[in-house]
């Protein structure tokens, strides 16, 4: 069996009619754009001018920073005694943004700065929003929508932005990842990273480490073939793809037609992707169900690789056959980094493993080896990223379930359960001291984490994976759920009277 694969070099730089403009390696011929970006402008909220921004702080990415740590440190100005008067705006956008919004305070668009919220809806639109007012900077629509628009073939992925802040990275669900302006949206260029976008699905959030963007691929709901899970590592510079290590036919470094490959599945789909250690570059992440052989097939694993993409270590659980049999997915969530090698594994079997990690064992076969196992809140599947916060010496593991919100500490490679409720959420977030857990039923609870006593509960609308950020005096929240195919939703935003 040899893959076909694609070529070296994934983009291709064209001029037209005079501009310089990098296209995928699917474009041919010369068109005037590959898609649009159009400035907008929406009715300002009646209260903006009374929230403006407090510190200045920026939330870049789905998890706060490349290691998905779910925790911010600086100041929000929300406390517990005000959060509960903040006021809410709600945002009318034209799509769903069943994941996260990012933000950048004071960047300059459309020639003015701006503090901005940037989303990308399910049918793969990206928006950036006037923190102070909920109006429409911009708008980047991908070429072809209309195609995919209602349908099922969707993204549920977070953008990120560039550290330089002059751009944002965003998914779309043609499979391509697209290098956007933060100025005005419009695309820089735009790469593929799978030759089945039909089969091939980019659900979790992008991250960027090392001038260097990373995304993963997942299947869509029901699994059907062919499809494979695998990591994309792109040139930020140019949108090249440098590297790609496939899940399944592990032994081919390209993008394969999921077809060439004799298996299907391992799918890369917890919500926050690829986790970074940021001191080594080092990437985290889970697979789903599919064949495990210990050599080229690694479904139910958790993984390492370089920031080369070489495999550095792997573990998979002892049952790895039974779990794939019941749809019990090790990759349901990614990896929880709690230092020094160890990270929280969650998984559908209603477990949350402790692991050790080094650097030396490569891509020999590790089953087993857990230090610890314990259940999950509600004892239910985990599809959420958990929270890992570092209060001094302690460090916590906080993670919700669709049942239930707990946490731990951890320490000596056991975790210790310190409280628990009943209440379910999605991935929770800690922000200025305070903990942030959205219901999907409705509603943001708003919690101290170390005790877990609810401060205050923020109305909301019913959503899926949807996960709020805090920062500058708001919180920013969507609304809605990815599966109900939908080309309107919500921004939630609260902001200090």
């Amino acid at each position: 069996m040899t893959p076909s694969s694609v070529v070296d070099g994934t983009t291709h730089l064209v001029m037209c009619a005079g501009v310089a403009l990098v296209f995928s390696w699917t474009l041919s011929g010369c068109e005037p754009t590959p898609a649009s970006a159009d400035s907008a402008r929406t009715p300002t909220y009646a209260g903006s001018q009374s929230s403006q921004r407090t510190s200045g702080h920026d939330w870049t990415r789905f998890g706060y920073d490349a290691g998905r740590s779910n925790v911010s440190t600086e100041s929000t100005g929300i406390t517990a005694e005000n959060v509960a008067t903040l006021h809410r705006q709600q945002v009318t956008i034209d799509g769903t943004v069943d994941s996260s919004p990012i933000y950048l305070h004071g960047v300059t668009i459309n020639g003015r700065a701006h503090d901005t919220f940037f989303v990308t809806t399910t049918y793969g639109k990206t928006l950036a929003i006037d923190a102070n007012d909920g109006s429409i900077l911009w708008r980047y629509t991908p070429q072809g929508l209309e195609s995919w628009s209602g349908s099922r073939q969707i993204t549920t992925a977070t953008p990120v932005a560039d550290p330089n802040r002059d751009f944002i990275y965003a998914a779309s669900p043609d499979g391509h990842i697209q290098k956007l302006t933060v100025a005005d949206g419009r695309p820089v260029w735009s790469t593929a990273i799978t030759l089945l976008p039909t089969r091939e699905k980019i659900a979790s959030a992008l991250n960027f480490d090392r001038g260097h963007v990373i995304a993963v691929t997942g299947g869509y709901i029901g699994d059907a073939p062919p499809y494979q899970g695998h990591v994309a590592i792109l040139d930020a510079g140019s949108g090249r793809v440098l590297h790609i290590w496939n899940s399944l036919c592990s032994d081919h470094a390209e993008i394969m037609q999921p077809s060439s490959c004799s298996e299907s599945g391992s799918a890369i789909w917890g919500r926050a992707g690829a986790v970074i250690d940021a001191r080594t570059g080092d990437m985290f992440f889970a697979t789903g169900n599919a064949r495990w052989d210990g050599r080229t097939n690694w479904g139910d694993a958790s993984i390492v690789l370089d920031s080369d993409g070489r495999m550095i270590d792997n573990y998979t659980p002892t049952n790895t056959n039974e779990l794939s049999y019941r749809d019990a997915d090790l990759g349901s969530t990614s990896p929880a980094l709690l230092g020094n090698g160890y990270i929280a594994q969650g998984g559908k079997d209603g477990l949350i493993r402790i692991l050790q990690f080094g650097r030396t064992r490569g891509a020999e076969p590790r089953q087993d080896g857990e230090l610890q196992s314990v259940r999950t809140p509600s004892g239910g599947d985990l599809f959420t990223a958990p929270a890992v916060w570092r209060p001094g010496s302690t460090i916590w593991l906080i993670a919700a379930d669709n049942g239930g919100t707990a946490a731990w500490t951890f320490a000596g490679g056991h975790l210790t359960q310190v409280w628990q409720n009943r209440t379910g959420g999605t991935s929770p977030v800690i922000a200025g001291g305070l903990l942030y857990v959205y219901e999907p039923g409705g509603g943001l609870h708003v919690y101290m984490p170390q005790t877990g006593k609810e401060v205050a509960v923020l109305e909301s609308g019913r959503g899926h994976w949807n996960t709020p950020i805090v920062a500058d005096g708001r919180i920013a929240l969507p609304e809605g759920n990815a599966n109900r195919r939908s080309d309107t939703g919500i921004l939630n935003i609260w902001r200090m009277p």
